[in-house]
């Protein structure tokens, strides 16, 4: 963690600020590093960080010599640009990442915050599109948004910012766009993405391979079963690398298998069976 305040040296301000002791790099830190301790608010990092021990840490590891008042930490706070703290966080994160990081499945989701949407100054709640390395279960980057119709070329403005080469990308049917996934493979990733009816001809169209007895007979397949409280769940997942005979197959780049995931339900109330693309 050493070095680590270097990394928001270059953040971006919405104006100039001097005469005071303490960065907004430095700012960015505390906050940064009492919320990894679980520290809820501003309030409570700022409290956190004046108890001596702690001032003493930052002091020793992160060259913190003054904790500003809490009325100027939130003042730093809130001129920091936060396209530009999102790039320094990406970098921060990408540094403390194993070397096999290629080897990591990055989940792109969108959540909307709903406090946001009882605030006067929020026209709509406010969207968060974040990408999530599943395996750490850690936020790799993130974009915030007016609303959930921007969430598509919002996670493409994310894309460009990570360094994803050799990751699988997984994303839900919102994000099963051509140019998504143009951006995906330019950035040397691969993807895995749900078809629903936004696109529908691609989603008839492997339906139709799947629900053929035939052909499902010769697919991959891979199988697990769940019991609970008296509900028995089975999930059966399909793919296969035969994709010639797709008529769209060109215009998803790098297209290399499709698949589909049966789940059937068994409950007192009988049975329930669904597909998903």
């Amino acid at each position: 963690m050493e070095g680590f305040t270097e990394y928001f040296s270059e953040l971006e301000t919405s104006k100039k600020y001097k005469g005071y002791f303490c960065s907004v790099g430095e700012a960015v830190t505390i906050v940064t590093l009492g919320s990894m301790c679980g520290l809820r608010n501003v309030s409570q990092i700022h409290q956190w960080a004046e108890n001596p021990r702690v001032s003493e840490f930052l002091h020793t590891h992160f060259g913190i010599e003054n904790i500003p008042c809490y009325y100027w930490l939130l003042s730093l706070l809130k001129i920091v640009k936060p396209e530009s703290l999102n790039r320094c966080f990406i970098r921060w994160v990408e540094s403390i990442l194993p070397e096999n990081a290629a080897q990591y499945t990055i989940s792109l989701d969108g959540k909307t915050i709903c406090s946001t949407g009882q605030m006067e100054k929020y026209e709509s709640p406010l969207h968060i599109v974040s990408a999530q390395i599943a395996e750490l279960g850690i936020t790799f980057g993130q974009q915030a948004v007016a609303g959930k119709s921007n969430e598509i070329p919002a996670v493409r403005e994310l894309l460009y910012l990570l360094n994803i080469k050799g990751c699988m990308v997984v994303a839900d049917a919102l994000h099963c766009q051509k140019e998504t996934a143009k951006a995906i493979v330019a950035a040397k990733a691969d993807y895995l993405l749900s078809v629903k009816d936004n696109q529908k001809t691609l989603k008839e169209d492997i339906a139709d391979y799947v629900t053929d007895e035939k052909l499902r007979k010769a697919m991959d397949t891979c199988a697990t079963l769940e019991k609970n409280s008296g509900r028995v769940e089975r999930r059966t997942a399909f793919s296969t690398l035969d994709v010639d005979w797709l008529e769209s197959r060109e215009d998803w780049p790098q297209l290399a298998c499709i698949g589909a995931v049966n789940t059937q339900f068994s409950t007192r109330k009988g049975m329930s069976n669904e597909w998903h693309y």
